[in-house]
């Protein structure tokens, strides 16, 4: 008897660390479950991998407050959240990440980024340095504050904005024109 009631403790023991553990591998990156946002812990809604000519790119995590699935909610929540970038290619430079950030921008306004423009030209200067492979970059939304930029933990700069800014960011990857849609599903927990 005492050697079922052991299993069924050991079970229930197994059981509760893998629920506890649940960072994210994509492409050989391992991603935490959690992290640390205005007090708020936030926990890993989901990651993907972006591609752009069958190369990856960097991989990309969504960190929410309680899971969400749909892009515009998330998009227009005035909740902390962030978004973890991290470059898994030597080739990606500053200016090639430049251009791709613009690109997603002139996408989540709809190409109307002149309300914007003082904001996308602030944090568009967080890519100024060299990019490595490896970086990290998180991309964190304070309410109240704005957008906070950190590269490799290190705070770069914030940019502080409103509501219209944050859903500028992060529509980038959850809107309607994300810069990969099965990048978005990912971020969404939906695969």
């Amino acid at each position: 008897m005492n050697t079922i009631k052991n299993l069924i403790a050991g079970a229930a023991i197994a059981l509760s660390v893998s629920t506890i553990s649940q960072a994210a591998t994509v492409a050989d990156v391992e991603i935490p479950d959690t992290m640390e946002a205005a007090g708020t812990d936030l926990r890993l809604n989901g990651a993907g991998i972006r591609e752009k000519w069958f190369f990856n790119v960097y991989v990309g995590g969504l960190y929410l407050p309680e899971s969400m699935n749909d892009g515009a909610a998330v998009v227009s929540a005035d909740k902390p959240m962030a978004v973890k970038l991290h470059v898994v290619s030597g080739m990606v430079t500053s200016e090639k990440m430049k251009e791709a950030t613009m690109e997603g921008f002139e996408a989540s306004t709809d190409g109307n980024m002149a309300p914007l423009q003082k904001e996308i030209d602030q944090f568009m200067s967080a890519f100024d340095e060299e990019i490595q492979e490896n970086d990290v970059f998180d991309l964190v939304y304070v309410p109240g504050t704005g957008i906070e930029l950190y590269k490799n933990e290190e705070l770069l700069q914030t940019v502080e904005s409103d509501m219209k800014f944050k859903e500028a960011v992060f529509g980038i990857w959850l809107s309607d024109k994300p810069a990969q849609e099965d990048l978005k599903t990912a971020m969404l927990g939906k695969k």
